[in-house]
């Protein structure tokens, strides 16, 4: 009996998440399965993938052939590399705290402090004309300031 190991698919139309599986390789996509070892969620942000490393490189050792996007997750996780007796990848990344993201954005701000300075470009043709009529009072205020 050959034993795959493959995703699982639930949920809704638009909003899957799937279970990874130990399956035999003749059952259907979200057949009957042996064992579950993990789950992966390719909607979040960013992907939440959880896997029982310990049932997988069982599973691994025994002869059960991942399929093409369980063997993308495992070398992800190092699961694969592990069994291979390759260098673990670099660790996954964390999703950003809102700590970090003020402090990159008020470091970005300072950084803007100093630029602003001065009269901006007008964009639309209300703030083109109201420019025009404050520079034409700007300079009847001047002129009528140096007759007198």
């Amino acid at each position: 009996m050959a034993v795959k190991i493959k995703l699982k698919r639930l949920g809704k139309i638009r909003q899957p998440h799937y279970r990874i599986v130990v399956a035999d390789a003749r059952t259907r996509r979200d057949g009957r399965a042996i064992e579950e070892i993990g789950i992966y969620h390719p909607t979040y942000n960013p992907s939440r993938i959880e896997v029982n490393a310990e049932r997988a490189q069982y599973w691994l050792s025994v002869g059960a052939q991942p399929t093409e996007a369980v063997l993308a997750i495992l070398k992800l996780t190092g699961d694969w590399q592990a069994h291979k007796g390759l260098p673990a990848p670099a660790p996954l990344l964390q999703p950003e705290t809102k700590e970090s993201k003020r402090r990159s954005f008020d470091e970005f701000a300072k950084a803007l402090e100093g630029i602003g300075e001065g009269k901006g470009e007008a964009i639309t043709q209300k703030a083109k004309k109201a420019d025009k009529k404050a520079d034409e009072a700007e300079a009847e205020a001047t002129a009528e300031s140096t007759e007198a």
